[in-house]
C-alpha cells in the first residue's frame, strides 16, 4: 500500500476524465463526485453512461433509438443495434479539423531517421489505398489482409478497407509461414500486402521467399501488393512474380491513384465486422476473433480519453507490432486528435536508449510498453534520466504481463517522479481493457488502479459467488460494447461460448486469477488456467516471478506446476545473466526470497536453469506449452512461438523424474 504519485488538483481538473464527470452530471443531472461515482453510473445506468459518452466524444454516425439490445444477455446484448457508424471517418475527423500542416503520425525505424505524416498527407495517402483497393474489388465485408511492419502504411491500410466497409486482419512480418496461414487460411483474405523485408537487431530480414510461398497457399488471395520496406525501390523478385497470384510493387499501383482521391467514407452498421484478430494459438490453431467497428470504437476511445486521458495535440506511442492487439488499440488514438507514434524495429538496437531518445526528441506525453521491457532495462541498469528530463511526458502505461512491485520503483526513480503510471490488463479477446488507471486517482505500489468505466469486474470464487477478500477469477457480469461479435466460421456460437461463458454461465470469464486490495486497486496473479496448487492450494505464477526478478543474477523465469506423487509440484525454470551460473547457494538464496516474499506454499520444489524461455510473438511466456512438454503431451501450435525451438531444453530433463 506504499503510494507513489498523487495527482494535484490542477492536474486532475485538466483531464478529460473530470471534463466528462461534468459533462454527466448536467447532462443527467447526476451527482457523481468521484471516480467511484461515475464507476457505478456506467454500471447501473449503463445505456446513458455510453450515449453520453457518444455525445462528449462528438463520435459521428447516427446512434438509433436503442443502446442495447438483450441487455441481460451474455452472449447475446448487441450495443446501438440501429446505429450506422464508420471506424474510419471517426479515426480520420481531426483531418477537418486541423490545420492541413499539423502532424498525424512520427515514424521511426531502427534503421533511419523519424519520419512525419501531416492529416493532410494522411488523408491523402487513404483515398489512394482506398481506390487501389476499390480497383481491386473490395467491398463490404471482404477481407484485407496484410504483414507488414509497424509503420505508417499498415494503418492506411486498415483504415481504407474499413472505409470500403471490408474487415481487416494483420500479422507482423517476423511470422512464418506456418504462422500466417494458420490466420489467413482460415479467414481467406482477397487481397494481400506485404513487405519485401524488414529490421530488427541491427539486421535486414529479407520476406519474399515467405511470402511467395504464402501467396501459392492462399487461392483467395485475388491481388496482392509488395511495400518496398528495406528499400523503397525494391523489385519484386522472381519467386513473388512466379507465385499465384503476380504480386506487384505498392507504390507503383499506387501511382495510378491521385492525391485528389480524397476516402469517402461507408456507414456500416455499428456492429458490422471490423477486425478479425487472432488468439495466441499455443494449444492449437489461432482463435478468429471478429470485432464490430462501433464496439471497438466506443471501448478504446473511452480507455484513451478517459483512463489514458489522451488529449487533441498529445503524443501517443505504444510500442508494439502490427501481430499484437496494441496495435489496433494505439491506432484508436488518432480520433483524439493526437499525434500517433509508431517504432518498428527493437527495442535495444542500436542501445537500450533508443526509445527514451524517441520520446524526449519528439515531446511524447504517453509511453506504452511492456512488463517485460521494464524488467530487461531494470536488470541491464538502464537510465533513461541520463539523456536528460521528459518534460512532455505525463503518463506510461504498461501491459503484456503484470507489472511488478520493483518495476514501479524503478519508472519513478528513473524516468519522472512526476508521473502517471498505469499497469493495465485486458486482451484481445476485447480489444481493449478490464483493469487500468484514470490520471485522476493515486498510484500505489504493485496495483492496478481501477476497474475500466463500463466493465462489470467482480472476483469470484469457485462457487461462482463474488467476493471482497481474497484471490479468485476475473469475470465481467453484465455486457459490454466490445465483446466480440463471435468467432469467424463458428456458426452456431459454440466455440464461442466455450472460450468465456463455460465457467459460469452468463458471465464472461476472462482467465486471470485476480485480487482486490484495501485500495480498490487490484494485483492480478497470473493466469488463472496455469495457476499451480500445490496440496490444493491456489498460487499464482506472478507471484513467484515477482520474487525471482529481484535477484539480479536471474535474466528471467518461467514456473510450472508438475503433477507428482499424487500431487502438484511447483518447478521454477531460470535462464541466468551472462556469466552467470546456477550454483547450490543461488538456489538456496532463490527459495529464501520466494518463502520470505511470497510464502512456503510458493517454493519451487525443483529449480532448473535452461537457456531460453519460450514466448508468443507478443513476448509473452508460455507456460502451459512448458509445462506440456515437461509432460510429455504434444504442443500443437509452434507457429504461434516467436522462439519455438526453446521448448526442447525442457524435453527429458533428468531432474524431473526424481523425487
Amino acid at each position: 500500500m506504499t503510494l507513489l504519485w498523487q495527482p494535484q488538483e490542477d492536474q486532475i481538473a485538466a483531464t478529460n476524465l473530470a471534463r466528462f464527470q461534468s459533462f454527466i452530471n448536467a447532462r443527467f443531472d447526476r451527482d457523481c463526485r468521484s471516480f467511484w461515482d461515475l464507476h457505478d453510473f456506467s454500471i447501473h445506468d449503463n445505456e446513458r453512461f455510453w450515449t453520453g459518452f457518444w455525445a462528449f466524444a462528438d463520435i459521428i454516425g447516427e446512434p438509433g433509438e436503442i443502446v442495447v439490445e438483450n441487455p441481460g444477455e451474455m452472449p447475446g446484448a448487441r450495443y446501438f443495434p440501429q446505429g450506422r457508424i464508420s471506424y474510419a471517418e471517426n479515426l480520420l475527423r481531426p483531418a477537418e479539423r486541423a490545420d492541413s500542416d499539423d502532424i498525424a503520425l512520427i515514424f521511426q525505424a531502427e534503421d533511419r531517421k523519424a519520419e512525419q505524416v501531416s492529416w493532410r498527407e494522411m488523408i491523402a495517402r487513404v483515398g489512394r489505398m482506398q481506390a487501389l483497393l476499390a480497383e481491386c474489388g473490395v467491398g463490404e465485408r471482404d477481407r484485407v489482409g496484410f504483414v507488414l511492419p509497424n509503420c505508417p502504411t499498415a494503418i492506411v491500410v486498415a483504415l481504407a478497407a474499413n472505409a470500403l466497409g471490408a474487415v481487416v486482419s494483420s500479422c507482423s512480418p517476423d511470422f512464418g509461414v506456418g504462422g500466417i496461414l494458420d490466420r489467413f487460411t482460415q479467414t481467406r483474405p482477397k487481397v494481400l500486402i506485404v513487405c519485401d523485408g524488414y529490421f530488427y537487431g541491427g539486421k535486414a530480414f529479407d520476406t519474399q521467399d515467405k511470402f511467395a510461398e504464402v501467396l501459392t497457399a492462399l487461392p483467395s488471395v485475388q491481388s496482392a501488393f509488395m511495400l518496398g520496406f528495406c528499400d523503397e525501390r525494391a523489385e519484386v523478385g522472381e519467386a513473388l512474380l512466379t507465385a499465384r497470384p503476380t504480386t506487384e510493387p505498392l507504390d507503383r499501383a499506387l501511382e495510378r491513384h491521385t492525391a485528389s482521391d480524397r476516402p469517402s467514407f461507408k456507414r456500416l452498421d455499428f456492429n458490422a465486422p471490423l477486425y478479425i484478430m487472432f488468439s495466441s494459438g499455443t494449444t492449437g490453431k489461432p482463435k478468429c476473433i471478429v470485432h464490430g467497428q462501433g464496439g471497438v470504437l466506443l471501448k478504446q476511445l473511452s480507455e484513451h480519453m478517459l483512463h489514458n486521458d489522451t488529449r487533441a495535440g498529445d503524443r501517443t506511442f505504444f510500442f508494439t507490432t502490427c501481430g499484437w492487439m496494441m496495435w489496433n488499440w494505439l491506432i484508436a488514438g488518432l480520433a483524439t486528435g493526437s499525434t500517433i507514434m509508431l517504432y518498428d524495429g527493437s527495442p535495444f538496437a542500436p542501445d537500450p536508449l533508443v526509445l527514451w531518445r524517441f520520446a524526449r526528441e519528439h515531446a511524447m506525453t504517453g509511453f506504452g510498453l511492456s512488463a517485460k521491457y521494464v524488467d530487461a532495462l531494470k536488470k541491464q541498469a538502464v537510465r533513461p534520466k541520463s539523456l536528460g528530463d521528459y518534460p512532455a511526458l505525463r503518463a506510461i502505461a504498461s501491459t503484456g504481463s503484470t507489472l511488478i512491485h520493483e518495476s514501479f520503483d524503478y519508472l519513478y526513480e528513473h524516468v519522472k517522479t512526476d508521473l502517471h503510471v498505469a499497469s493495465v490488463s485486458g486482451g484481445t479477446d476485447l480489444l481493449g481493457c478490464f483493469v487500468g488507471g484514470p490520471a485522476t486517482l493515486p498510484v500505489y505500489r504493485g496495483e492496478l488502479q481501477v476497474p475500466i468505466l463500463g466493465v462489470d469486474l467482480q472476483v469470484y470464487n469457485d462457487e461462482g459467488q463474488p467476493q471482497r477478500e481474497g484471490r479468485g477469477e476475473l469475470v465481467c457480469a453484465t455486457p459490454f460494447p466490445s465483446m466480440p461479435l463471435g468467432f469467424w466460421g463458428d456458426d452456431d456460437g459454440s466455440r464461442y461460448h466455450a472460450a468465456y461463458f463455460d465457467r459460469f454461465e452468463g458471465v464472461w470469464t476472462h482467465g486471470d486469477f485476480i485480487e482486490q486490495t484495501p485500495n480498490h486497486g487490484y494485483i492480478i496473479h497470473g493466469r488463472s488456467d496455469a495457476t499451480l496448487n500445490p496440496s490444493g492450494v491456489r498460487i499464482g505464477t506472478a507471484e513467484i516471478y515477482r520474487q525471482v526478478e529481484t535477484l539480479p543474477q536471474v535474466k528471467e523465469s518461467i514456473v510450472i506446476g508438475q503433477p507428482w506423487a499424487g500431487d502438484t509440484r511447483v518447478v521454477l525454470f531460470v535462464v541466468m545473466q551472462e556469466g552467470e551460473t546456477l550454483s547450490d547457494g543461488l538456489k538456496e538464496k532463490i527459495r529464501v526470497q520466494i518463502r520470505s516474499g511470497a510464502s512456503p506454499r510458493h517454493v519451487p520444489a525443483k529449480i532448473v536453469e535452461v537457456p531460453d524461455i519460450p514466448r508468443t510473438r507478443s513476448g509473452k511466456i508460455v507456460e502451459l506449452a512448458v509445462r506440456s512438454v515437461v509432460m510429455g503431451e504434444e504442443v500443437r501450435n509452434f507457429e504461434a512461438l516467436a522462439n519455438a525451438e526453446a521448448l526442447d531444453h525442457f524435453r527429458g530433463i533428468p531432474a524431473l523424474e526424481e523425487d
